[in-house]
């Protein structure tokens, strides 16, 4: 075949689960866009971005945070969906109002089957992602389009009005942010004391479900929550069922957890090891 000749089409018989993520970028790589994109590759899922604002970190923490202009995250989104498509949608880090807005507007707009809100508020190393007056935008404007939002008991404090929440008020605590216009809620427990763990998942019809786990000793932490919520995404836009793509998400996750306790990787909190299992990539039916 000459060189300049153009190839054949093969005619498409699949195509991947496409998963976006609406979040910061991590230059350090162990959360944010970076963490996403790892979780989505080892689960099969074919990950895009559109990144909502750049920061300067590393395990340690968070030097510098620069927003990216509104009109330029509706436009990554927009040129992703028109051309690509869009099976499930995680977003994090939303450091503005007009960042909020832009991305309801994107998601009625758009019409996103499943959505998966991680209200990214502090970093695992104790800095602040997120500006005060957006929070009460972040719930007005998002909650209601949200399939889940997956806080842990810090973030669903600060969006409570609370200053702390414990192990035997996370069901009154799911209520009340369901009051606040969440249809799901995973409150993740990480923060709780002791060696035992527990996650809540309010369903929309009420339905509670809870999962506990012993704590793995570790310091590589970093990107807990977004892989999560990355994880969860994935298997909605593989088809699962809600509650299950939870149970999965938490299970990919926690095998991260252990496979990379005994990592070393920068002087504060590592990352996960995304991928110790990597999957082949799913094909579905087009």
């Amino acid at each position: 075949m000459n060189a300049t000749e153009p190839l054949q089409d093969t005619p498409a018989v699949a195509r991947y689960a496409r998963v976006l993520s609406i979040a910061g970028s991590d230059s350090g790589g162990g959360a944010g866009i970076q963490a996403d994109l790892k979780t989505m590759a080892a689960l099969g899922c074919y990950g895009m971005t559109a990144i909502t604002a750049i920061t300067a970190q590393n395990t340690q923490g968070v030097r510098a945070i620069q927003a990216l202009p509104p009109e330029l995250l509706a436009q990554q989104i927009d040129a992703v969906v028109e051309d690509i498509g869009v099976d499930a949608v995680k977003i994090g880090m939303l450091h503005d109002v007009g960042v909020v807005r832009v991305v309801a507007e994107a998601i009625r707009r758009h019409r996103f089957a499943h959505v998966v809100l991680d209200p990214v508020m502090v970093a695992t190393s104790g800095d602040k992602l997120i500006t005060e007056s957006t929070v009460d935008h972040l719930v007005d404007e998002l909650f209601p389009l949200a399939t889940l939002i997956t806080p842990n008991l810090d973030e669903a404090a600060w969006l409570l009005r609370l200053s702390s929440i414990n192990v035997d008020a996370l069901e009154d605590t799911a209520n009340l942010l369901h009051v606040l216009g969440a249809h799901a809620v995973l409150l993740k427990g990480g923060h709780l004391p002791g060696p035992q763990l527990t996650d809540l998942l309010r369903l929309p019809d009420g339905e509670m479900r809870r999962w506990e786990a012993p704590r793995i000793p570790t310091r590589n932490t970093h990107g807990t929550g977004c892989s999560l919520s990355s994880a969860i995404a994935c298997y909605l836009a593989l088809g699962e069922p809600l509650a299950d793509a939870v149970a999965h998400g938490r299970d990919y996750v926690q095998q991260a957890l252990l496979a990379g306790a005994d990592m070393h990787l920068g002087h504060g909190h590592g990352p996960l090891n995304h991928g110790h299992a990597p999957l082949a990539t799913k094909r579905l039916p087009l």
